[in-house]
């Protein structure tokens, strides 16, 4: 009997010491898979992270083992590997929805820190409008300068990226940025984009990302939107200076494995200028998304939206001191402007094995824009003014495929990806007219049609052991150009064709389970205007048709206690030559290599649940590499930055937040002699919500500082004046600006 119960026990010990692999999928309630969740092997405190369909695989587990997963916005679920089904392939490890804390953020990770503490702060409370979740991004500034319904200008890293020439935007994987566009290279209205729909947003500063191309300079931002909403709702918004807004959204369809969805959103305001803004917009959007088979996860969405709007423009301080005017005034109160975006997108990911998966990405777009400017009134002309009209219609066509495998090792993880894809730009009648009061056209400067190619590859490889990640990549990037001058009394196109060889690095080193170091390095790049490139082409000059930016970064992500964390980095980015394309005035206008050199802290700070505060401080000091010192100022390229939030959510259902955003003072010109003032401007949100509604209470510059939004140095001549001037040009902060959100949760 004693050698009996002795075979058992070895049999039994010889079972449990077996290793086993697991090929597992994390899901959520609904049975879809969960990306980026955290596999751990407790006793050994081994990793991995599931992929894009929340597939991972986890070498040499045994019997009696526990696993921890762990994902943003689930409860931590510890399973005791019991039983042999653990071990099947395919296994379901689900996980269950909880409110986002600091404290499941883990250090070690290969995530970027920085959007998951952001994309905590977007899972505790609405934000009040798209343009509000790019202040998530710690650094970027957002500011509107023609009434609401133009595309906003953006601050990051030392830069005045305009409209976004320095900034990449996307949406599920489609471009926001306008390549050649009317008003400004890298154009990127982000009106069309809902934010009750984006489920988080991803984010980088600097060249880094080997995914990512043209206009990824100083960063990038991806939205990312959600396969199903929490739950149905039906708002109501009305505030000060005549806003209102109307927004609801329906699940269409809940099953395991399958959602779709609808949403609709429309805005009216007259907003805080002396001339009303006559603002309208209408936003539609739809998405599908399921599981078709064991291997394939198919969504699509449709999105469209339109707008129109009245604007007062930027005004010269004389015109307000003088008492012209007032500060919310305008010279010429016929600017504004109407556009449109309607996209179809569609994404396929196919697992091609255990170890490897296949995502693609197509969509189309079509897009309108015509905007009426006024930026010197009667420099040009005394009688007419100086109005003038941009306009184009383009359709844009996009592809991306991207393979990626992983291979798990014991001690390490080995990962490839390789990705290939293109746009491409279809302008038509683009252009730029002399008008006045929006119904004359006195002449027609620019008229063409435009196309723009560009197709793009990539390779990266990732290799983790221990306490190191290692990532190299190599993009390549080929642009063709065309252009045709409706003008030209001949058929005349011009073309030219260029590319770029992108490497990339990227080291992480886990130095311990509270501290995280990393370096970065690379190349990026923006392309010119096709107007600029082919119009230097055939004058002969020197032109930078893919002007490149090389960046490193060195900084670090600590964690003392668990609910605080501390990120800092020391940066430099170098530019080379290039023509920028100046759409208000339609001229070509060069510009010399730069250089800037700066610095990033910030602090996110989550005490209890209901408790979440952070700030960032950035400085950047921006010269160019012309003219010489005192006299190689870039001008409107910001120095400092910071801003910040406190926010409550009390399990009553009360919340609230308080919030700064701080610019300090900025050169209007290259030796500093005119400068742009800064600002320090709060906001105030207040609310209760529980199952059945929820109610919002949103106050904006709570203390009515008197400040200016957007600031420009401009030559300019009003009606009566002999001599033109050349002084700040602003467009007005907001006053304080009140309004209350009811929403019907369903």
């Amino acid at each position: 009997m004693k050698k009996l119960y002795k075979l058992i026990l070895l049999i039994f010990v010889s079972q449990s010491a077996h290793s086993h692999t697991i090929n597992g999928i994390v899901v959520d309630e609904s049975t879809n898979g969960v990306p980026g969740a955290k596999i751990t092997l407790i006793d050994e405190q081994r990793s991995v992270i599931s992929n894009n369909l929340g597939e991972f695989i986890l070498l040499e587990a045994h019997i009696g083992d526990s696993i921890l997963i762990e994902a943003l916005g689930y409860e931590k679920t510890i399973y005791v590997l019991n039983s042999e089904k653990f071990f099947e392939n395919d296994y379901l490890f689900q996980l269950y929805s909880s409110i986002s804390t600091l404290e499941t953020v883990d250090v070690n990770a290969r995530i970027n820190l920085l959007s998951t503490s952001a994309n905590i702060d977007l899972t505790l409370q609405p934000v009040r409008s798209t343009q509000d979740l790019l202040s998530l991004v710690p650094g970027l500034f957002v500011a509107q300068h023609a009434g609401g319904g133009k595309a906003e200008q953006l601050f990051l890293r030392g830069f005045d990226i305009d409209h976004g020439t320095d900034v990449a935007l996307s949406l599920d994987g489609m471009p926001v940025n306008m390549v050649s566009h009317a008003h400004g290279q890298g154009y990127a209205d982000m009106h069309f984009i809902m934010q009750d729909v984006i489920k988080k947003i991803d984010f980088g500063k600097g060249p880094y990302d080997v995914t990512k191309g043209n206009f990824a300079t100083a960063g990038h931002v991806d939205f990312v939107t959600t396969d199903k909403l929490a739950q149905n709702f039906v708002g109501l918004e009305y505030g000060m200076f005549n806003h209102k807004r109307i927004i609801t959204g329906i699940n269409l369809l809940d099953n395991p494995g399958q959602n779709a969805y609808f949403a609709a959103d429309y805005n009216l305001s007259d907003n805080y200028f002396d001339s009303p803004q006559d603002y309208n917009r209408i936003n539609l959007f739809a998405k599908y998304s399921g599981i078709v088979s064991s291997k394939l996860k198919f969504s699509a969405q449709v999105s469209t939206f339109q707008s129109s709007w009245n604007a007062s423009g930027q005004i010269p301080v004389r015109a307000v001191e003088s008492g012209m005017i007032g500060r919310f005034g305008a010279i010429d109160n016929t600017e504004g402007g109407e556009t449109s975006r309607t996209n179809v997108q569609i994404s396929l990911i196919n697992k091609l094995s255990s170890q490897s998966t296949l995502k693609s990405d197509f969509f189309v777009s079509d897009y309108a824009f015509e905007l009426f400017s006024n930026f010197t009134f009667f420099l040009e002309d005394s009688i007419n003014g100086d109005q003038i009209r941009q306009t184009e219609k383009r359709k844009v066509y996009g592809a991306k495929t991207e393979w990626k495998k992983i291979i798990q090792l014991t001690q390490s993880t080995f990962s490839i990806s390789a990705g290939t894809g293109f746009r491409y730009d279809d302008i038509n009648n683009i252009g730029l007219a002399k008008t006045t009061g929006r119904k004359v056209v006195r002449e027609q400067v620019q008229l063409g049609n435009i196309n723009e190619t560009n197709i793009f590859g990539y390779v990266s490889a990732e290799y983790e052991k221990n306490k190191w990640i290692v990532n190299v990549g190599l993009r390549g990037d080929n642009v063709n150009f065309y252009y045709q001058n409706e003008l030209d009394s001949l058929y005349t196109p011009r073309n030219l064709s260029q590319s770029v060889i992108l490497p990339k690095f990227n080291l992480l080193y886990n130095a311990n389970k509270k501290l995280q170091v990393s370096l970065k390095s690379g190349i990026g790049y923006h392309s010119n205007d096709t107007r600029v490139v082919l119009a230097n082409q055939t004058e002969n000059l020197n032109t930078k048709v893919l002007p490149l930016a090389l960046g490193s970064d060195l900084g670090f992500s600590y964690k003392p206690v668990s609910k605080l964390l501390i990120n800092a980095a020391v940066w430099t980015l170098l530019s080379q030559q290039e023509f920028v394309y100046v759409g208000d005035a339609g001229i070509v206008e060069p510009s010399g290599s730069s250089h800037r050199v700066g610095g990033d802290f910030g602090v996110t700070y989550q005490p209890f649940p209901w408790l979440f505060a952070f700030t960032n401080v950035n400085y950047a000091y921006a010269r160019s590499d012309e003219g010489g010192n005192g006299n190689n100022y870039i001008p409107l390229a910001p120095s400092i930055t910071s801003n910040g939030k406190i926010q409550v959510n009390f399990n009553k259902g009360i919340f609230g937040n308080v919030s700064y955003r701080y610019m300090g003072d900025r050169p209007a010109n290259e030796d500093y002699s005119v400068t742009a003032k800064g600002y320090f401007v709060n906001d105030l949100t207040l609310g209760y919500k529980n199952d059945n509604f929820s109610l919002s209470a949103i106050a904006q510059n709570i203390f009515n500082v008197e400040w200016n939004e957007t600031q420009f140095l401009t030559e300019s001549r009003l009606k009566n004046e002999i001599q033109p001037v050349e002084e700040i040009h602003f467009t007005p902060g907001t006053p304080f600006n009140f309004r209350v959100q009811l929403r019907f949760l369903f």
